[in-house]
């Protein structure tokens, strides 16, 4: 329930004003039948700690997440994209990425944090062997086989914990 009301109260935010009004009828219907998706998929993930996405301390949290070590990860890992393209030097391949981390909410959150850098893509999440399979455009020699998910994620899966609590 938690996460149809948080879907569907971004829904409103995202679509504020689009046809001169607050919100036509089509936008308040489609709203509801995203947040209702949304809650339905997001189940498993969020699961009985629903709750924790009504403190405020985690909003905050995430947004300092969001415009610090992700935006500034994002910026970085653009450049060393280009750098790539530019000198047509990469090193593709799939690593084998060990984490620790408890729970599906911190798995996804590291997961589509790494996604979201230019570079990297996430393939696979295996909580049973604590580790993610992620395809990096540019392996450094060494690094073939990671002992932690450091090189691949920079601070991502520390915050993933925090954030995933």
């Amino acid at each position: 329930m938690v996460a149809f009301v948080f879907a569907y109260l971004l829904w409103l935010v995202l679509t504020a004003g689009t046809n001169g009004l607050l919100w036509s009828t089509g936008e308040l219907i489609a709203g509801l039948i995203f947040a209702g998706v949304v809650a339905y998929t997001t189940k498993d993930v969020i699961g009985e700690k629903s709750t924790r996405f009504l403190n405020p301390i985690k909003w905050l949290e995430f947004a300092v997440y969001s415009v610090g070590p992700l935006f500034w990860g994002m910026v970085k890992a653009n450049f060393h994209v280009a750098w790539l393209v530019i000198t047509g030097k990469i090193r593709p391949g799939i690593v084998r990425v060990p984490v620790d981390l408890e729970n599906d909410a911190q798995y996804t959150i590291l997961s589509n944090s790494i996604t979201l850098t230019p570079g990297t893509l996430t393939v696979d999440a295996c909580p049973k062997e604590k580790a993610l399979y992620v395809h990096w455009i540019d392996i450094p020699p060494g690094l073939e086989r990671p002992e932690n998910s450091e090189p691949v994620s920079g601070p991502f899966e520390k915050w993933a914990r925090r954030l995933g609590r």
